[in-house]
């Protein structure tokens, strides 16, 4: 027993509360990532944007010299273009240098001279911008003279036979660009890498390959803004929800309690079934071994009884013997009741028409109804309702229910008895409309030994289901004080 209980308190408490758990921890860490998951990509939209403006701004100011070195070819003034470049740096503080150059490579003009000695002209981006005659971003960080780490940046100057005639180069500081990044966003892990996945740079702390991260692609550039998310931790979300958590643990603790319950509640009527079985089965057996003892002496007196009243004709004496003989036949009848209640005889059964048999003892019931000044009513169907019973025993359930059902209409009153099929069974349905049957009564009216009546035995409706069982059917009874009794026998169909 302890074993069984401890594994239905695991299945209905413990399992159960588990998957629940796990289910909801498991919703909680989604949503936890899909949470961080719109935070990584709303940083990276912001970097984007950024990197856009960067692009963007450097592209026109390059435009911006380009138009002016086409609009006076060969008749510029190297001073003041160094004058404008500078004032062109001062107005971005994203500049590393602004230079001018031929298509060798050599400085023209230019915000100062730390690009003298590199040899920018065989850079890739350079290369790649002269022959496509369009402006390109190096692909890679480079350093000048003074160590500063830059992106490169160039735009071809074309003449009016689309011969390149100069270069516009202009390098961002990877350190502003940093800067502008940590500040926008100061708590994220964010890496800028190129085509080949090479990294451009990093803002807090490089990139771990071990965490989860998003990938944004730039819209200026071939580049990636990879944002490193934040780690999910399942104490935080075991914090967070540990109240529901206990909820969910109490509940299914709840409904474990109830089923227990349930179950010592079915263990309970069970018992008091097999009690009243037991008791069934003791007055059986004493009824077996005692119904003949009884019968045979009282045989013997009835005869006697007959005999005497027989010489003794006296009206008094002849008072006597008839209460005797009445009290004789009683005595019998509560015999041979203890003999179906213990053990009913098996009669022999065959398919019956529930009809007929109703009909056979319509003319017994109308008798009896007009001693009570009780109508009756009778319903039955036009087709055949074919039970497997014993016919004699079926009349006499019939005629016990009807003898009640008229005893408690004194004052007169409506008897009826309907016939139907219900579902692949035969209903047959008793009303009357007397004093009705407290519901206190209800529960008791099948023990043995049970009666209202002042002169009942209580074993007439214990019989009747013990022959209505012996048949395979059961009987109901519903009542309502004052307004009446309604008693159900259900019999299956004999096909």
């Amino acid at each position: 027993m302890i074993i069984k209980k401890l594994m239905l308190y695991i299945t209905v408490a413990i399992l159960p509360f588990l998957l629940a758990a796990g289910i909801l921890l498991f919703t909680k860490e989604k949503d936890e990532i899909d949470r961080h998951d719109r935070n990584a990509y709303r940083i990276a939209s912001v970097h984007q944007r950024q990197w856009d403006t960067f692009i963007n701004k450097t592209i026109n100011s390059l435009n911006t010299v380009s138009i002016m070195l086409e609009s006076s070819p060969g008749n510029w003034n190297k001073d003041n273009e160094d004058i404008f470049l500078k004032k062109l740096l001062l107005q971005e503080q994203m500049y590393g240098g602004i230079y001018i150059l031929d298509p060798s490579g050599n400085r023209i003009a230019g915000t100062d001279r730390k690009i003298e000695g590199m040899d920018i002209s065989h850079e890739a981006y350079v290369e790649e911008a002269i022959k496509a005659k369009d402006t390109t971003v190096s692909n890679k960080t480079d350093y000048l003279l003074d160590g500063q780490k830059v992106i490169g940046i160039a735009k071809p100057v074309l003449d009016e036979q689309q011969h390149v005639v100069n270069l516009i180069i202009a390098f961002l500081r990877v350190d502003y660009l940093s800067n502008v990044m940590e500040m926008l966003t100061p708590k994220s892990n964010i890496t800028i890498i190129n085509e080949e996945n090479q990294t451009i740079l990093s803002i807090n702390k490089p990139k771990s390959h071990n965490s989860s991260t998003i990938a944004m692609p730039m819209n200026s550039l071939p580049w990636k803004i990879i944002v490193e998310q934040k780690e999910i931790k399942i104490e935080k979300i075991l914090s967070k929800n540990w109240p529901l958590l206990v909820i969910f643990f109490i509940c299914f603790q709840l409904l474990y309690l109830v089923i227990i319950l349930s179950i010592h509640k079915r263990m309970a009527e069970q018992e008091n079934k097999e009690n009243e079985l037991h008791k069934l089965e003791l007055v059986g057996n004493m009824a077996a071994s005692s119904a003949h003892e009884i019968r045979n002496p009282l045989t013997g007196i009835k005869g006697l009884v007959q005999l005497l009243s027989e010489k003794h004709k006296d009206t008094e004496d002849q008072f006597y013997f008839s209460i005797i003989q009445k009290e004789i036949n009683r005595i019998n009848e509560i015999v041979s009741q203890f003999l179906i209640l213990g053990k009913p005889t098996e009669l022999k059964k065959q398919q019956l028409n529930i009809e007929n048999i109703v009909s056979e003892l319509k003319p017994l019931i109308l008798s009896e109804a007009n001693l009570y000044n009780v109508e009756c009513h009778f319903e039955t169907p036009k087709k055949n309702l074919l039970v497997y019973c014993n016919a004699d025993q079926m009349k006499q359930v019939i005629l016990n229910i009807t003898k009640n059902a008229l005893e408690a209409m004194e004052n007169g009153g409506a008897l009826t008895i309907k016939l139907k099929e219900l579902n692949n069974r035969v209903s047959i349905t008793v009303y009357d409309t007397g004093v009705g049957i407290p519901e206190t009564e209800l529960k008791k009216l099948f023990e043995p030994f049970y009666t209202s009546k002042a002169s009942g035995t209580g074993l007439g409706l214990v019989v009747c289901r013990r022959i209505i069982q012996s048949f395979d059917g059961e009987i109901y009874v519903s009542s309502v004080e004052n307004k009446g009794t309604k008693v159900d026998i259900i019999l299956p169909i004999s096909t």
